[in-house]
């Protein structure tokens, strides 16, 4: 499968899923608590980070 493949597919079955109500109810009630979502930015962030180590890993540096 190919990257651009993936990719579309990883987005395209994320935006299902927040569309779901008991993902939405719990995003509302994530919202809601600061220290949660003070949490939920933290690991967000560290999973893009992680995700982009990978993404380098797989692909090199000097692709675009």
């Amino acid at each position: 499968m190919s990257a651009i493949r993936l990719a579309v597919t990883v987005v395209s079955t994320a935006l299902a899923v927040s569309r779901h109500p008991a993902v939405r109810a719990g995003v509302h009630a994530m919202v809601s608590n600061p220290k949660t979502r003070e949490t939920a930015i933290t690991t967000t962030r560290n999973a893009a980070y992680n995700a982009g180590v990978l993404a380098r890993h797989l692909l090199g540096r000097n692709k675009p």
